[in-house]
């Protein structure tokens, strides 16, 4: 008679279970900073498989991932060590999460018997991020390992995507168990993707009958993949198209239905088609106070269908008529599938064709006693043909990079809006190069923020990656500068550098090409000889100190209240 015995099952320890975790959810690349609490789970990355990216500093390596996050569509994955480790990385967290970024954290911490006793490098992370996570954990059974990486990849890449952090305590690096991964069953998250076909047969009706329809896209639809089917739904039924910061490159920038970018910095088109027009579809995007600047005047006329994968935001700030709740794209799918009659529109998308032509962003083109960085973005779009996966730090620079470069395609800009994280650039254009290698990228930043996370230049040879970096500098916090020229009765507090680096020794520090540009006339030709250099180049642009981001929405103000428009 045979014998049956019963199979042990193999034994991993927490650090190899991770890992094997990181391959089964396809995981290629980490962006971390190894410390004390890591140390076992460094020990095996030496001989795995995922390379670690190791960036200067946390902060950096969320921001990389952030990077590399929207520039695939793949979710982010960083590992920091306790403690102060845990906490630089905070506020790449909370932009993510603002932004709806999926990435997954992994935190060392101390051991098991050490946690609440003050320990050294100990930080409560958990209860530091609860509120900027989508969900988190702590690891204290370290057989329940496989279970919670594959339930934090699914968290942060389903529903809305976001962060998820997995706190790990140094033991359960160390300690072993089971190796399988058990089914994924999440019974309290169930994110609905599938609209409703009653409201979505609604929204077909109302927008056979209306007479000014506008269609605002919002980064919900770069989450969705759905670029495609909003652009074949706009072209249908022949819908003036507005987007949001994040849902620009979605319709390309040349396209006869594309209105510009509506808000506080948006076009003049597309803020007066916000607040005339009869219906207002809203795909992914969630009316942030940049947008809605005045959310009591906003689009006042309007039937108001929302279409967003997050319940939450229907109805939070605008009052919304036909709320769907569902992925962007499924709901995109419906609409197409489904008969609906092309509304008697004509009249209305030729004034906001024609505001578009007669109201466009400007800036001074004649004058050449300095250089105006607005010039400077243009040049660029010609030399990358429109082509380019641009990166940009926040500010002013930024704002102009969305009026002037000509986005063509999405996931191309990758920037910090919900946020607004100055430092986000550099960091998040080596996360954006190491997801997209074939592709060019190039970084707007300012002096303000290419100050704060320069270090990550030291990742570029090592590496390999040919990134263009254009420092626009203007010896402020120009955004700040400028709030305070227009509010605050010009009085200039701590917004004006009166010292700064020789940023082109700096680059050369790190084995960098620097070249410095500050004659006006020799714009075009330095640039295209800076571009033509092979390799990572910083391109240090010394632009006018007292431009102003125009046209600009006041706070508080309704959107049509626009200063700046001739």
């Amino acid at each position: 008679m045979a014998i049956l015995r019963e199979t042990k099952q193999e034994q991993l320890s927490g650090a190899e279970l991770l890992l094997k975790g990181l391959k089964e959810q396809e995981v290629e690349l980490i962006f971390g900073y190894p410390g004390g609490a890591v140390l076992p789970l460094y020990d095996a990355l030496y001989d795995a498989a995922i390379p670690n990216i190791l960036t200067r500093h946390e902060q950096g390596a969320v921001h990389a991932a952030q990077g590399y996050a929207k520039a695939t569509g793949k979710p982010g994955v960083v590992v920091v060590t306790s403690g102060p480790g845990a906490t630089n990385a905070v506020t790449g967290i909370a932009d993510a999460n603002s932004d709806s970024v999926p990435l997954v954290v992994f935190t060392g911490q101390v051991t098991t018997d050490g946690i609440g006793k003050d320990a050294f490098q100990e930080a409560d992370i958990l209860g530091i991020t609860v509120p900027i996570t989508k969900n988190s954990y702590q690891v204290r059974d370290v057989n329940e390992l496989p279970r919670i990486i594959q339930e934090a990849f699914h968290i942060a890449m389903t529903g809305r995507p976001g962060p998820v952090v997995i706190d790990l305590p140094k033991d359960m690096t160390i300690c072993e168990g089971g190796c399988q991964t058990p089914d994924l069953h999440i019974p309290s998250y169930q994110p609905n993707t599938t609209p409703s076909i009653l409201q979505v047969q609604k929204l077909l009706k109302v927008l056979g009958e209306s007479r000014k329809p506008v269609l605002l896209i919002g980064g919900g639809v770069i989450s969705a993949e759905a670029e495609q089917e909003a652009l074949a739904f706009a072209e249908r039924y022949e819908i003036p198209v507005v987007s949001t910061l994040l849902g620009l490159g979605v319709v390309p920038t040349t396209h006869p239905l594309f209105l510009g970018m509506g808000g506080m910095h948006g076009s003049y088109s597309a803020n007066l088609a916000l607040m005339e027009c009869d219906l207002l579809i809203s795909l992914g995007a969630r009316f942030d106070d940049r947008l809605a600047t005045s959310p009591s005047d906003f689009a006042q006329q309007a039937i108001v269908a929302h279409v967003d994968i997050d319940p939450a935001e229907i109805g939070k700030i605008i009052q919304t008529d036909i709320p769907i709740v569902a992925d962007a794209k499924e709901c995109l799918v419906k609409l197409l599938e489904l008969p609906g009659e092309k509304p008697a529109s004509q009249e209305w998308l030729t004034l906001c064709q024609d505001r578009k032509v007669s109201k466009p962003f400007t800036y001074d083109r004649e004058q050449e006693a300095e250089i105006k960085p607005q010039k400077v973005i243009e040049k660029v779009g010609e030399l990358t043909r429109g082509e380019a996966i641009v990166v940009t730090d926040v500010g002013q620079h930024q704002m102009w990079a969305a009026q002037f470069y000509p986005f063509q395609f999405a996931k191309q800009l990758i920037t910090s809006g919900g946020l607004g994280t100055m430092g986000y650039g550099i960091p998040a254009a080596i996360g954006a190069k190491f997801g997209q290698p074939d592709k060019e990228v190039v970084v707007f930043v300012g002096d303000g923020g290419f100050q704060m996370t320069n270090q990550e230049l030291a990742i570029l040879n090592e590496n390999n990656l040919d990134i263009k970096f254009i420092l626009l500098n203007n010896s402020s916090l120009g955004m700040v500068r400028q709030w305070q020229e227009a509010f605050y009765n010009e009085r200039r507090s701590k917004s004006v550098f009166s010292s700064q680096p020789d940023f082109i020794k700096l680059a050369e520090a790190y084995g960098i090409a620097g070249v410095r540009i500050t004659d006006p006339t020799k714009l075009s030709e330095q640039l295209t000889k800076a571009f033509e250099q092979k390799g990572p180049v910083v391109i240090e642009v010394v632009t006018s100190t007292t431009e102003h981001v125009l046209p600009m929405v006041p706070p508080g103000q309704a959107n049509d209240r626009m200063i700046g428009v001739d």
